[in-house]
């Protein structure tokens, strides 16, 4: 790993087989949000950047109508390299790439993480997880030793199969704006953290 890329990995034989690259994360290394997802899918291992597909898409406009620009806020995966067919990754897999999240975690120190779908909450948390009801609850998790606020949020695909979870989606992404300090509807992207 140099600095927050990881440049090469053989720790999973199968991911190996199953990626085209490793996907790492995407925005400042010092944002006050980071966002988790589980690993990157087709389009993300074609371009490289995690949540470029649709909901990437979904994901940009919450983030824009929250005021907050994608290049504002950092945005990785739990597991760096996409699994066979979209699948989820296997706990080995989360495990063997652990490491990775939480030098990542532990170099950006964001506000908050905000955790996008089951995967990675449970996988943070260490606990079974029923997000769509705990969605836009704020808790606190040791991750490497080190106390960090998490912000459990339903993954942006959510509100594309289910027209229901995007009230739920959309709330958790305003409170996650609220705590970077970004006032609502200004577009700017930029936290009034920076005053204190």
């Amino acid at each position: 790993m140099e600095g927050l890329e990881v440049i090469e990995c053989e720790r999973c034989p199968e991911l190996c087989e199953s990626r085209s690259r490793i996907v790492n994360g995407t925005g400042p290394d010092d944002a006050d949000l980071l966002f988790v997802g589980e690993a990157p899918g087709e389009h993300e291992d074609d371009g490289g950047e995690p949540f470029v597909g649709r909901s990437g898409t979904v994901l940009d406009e919450a983030l824009r109508e929250h005021g907050l620009a994608r290049d504002a806020v950092r945005i990785t995966n739990c597991v760096r390299c996409r699994p066979p067919d979209n699948r989820d990754p296997h706990k080995e897999e989360l495990t063997n790439c652990r490491e990775y999240l939480e030098r990542e975690i532990d170099t950006v120190d964001p506000e908050l993480v905000v955790t996008l779908g089951k995967v990675p909450t449970e996988h943070l948390l260490e606990r079974d997880a029923a997000v769509t009801k705990e969605a836009g609850t704020i808790e606190d998790a040791r991750l490497d030793g080190t106390a960090h606020r998490v912000l459990i949020c339903v993954h942006p695909a959510a509100t594309l199969y289910d027209g229901s979870q995007q009230e739920t989606f959309e709330t958790a992404i305003a409170t996650a704006a609220e705590v970077a300090g970004v006032a609502e509807g200004d577009g700017s992207g930029q936290s009034r953290l920076d005053g204190f």
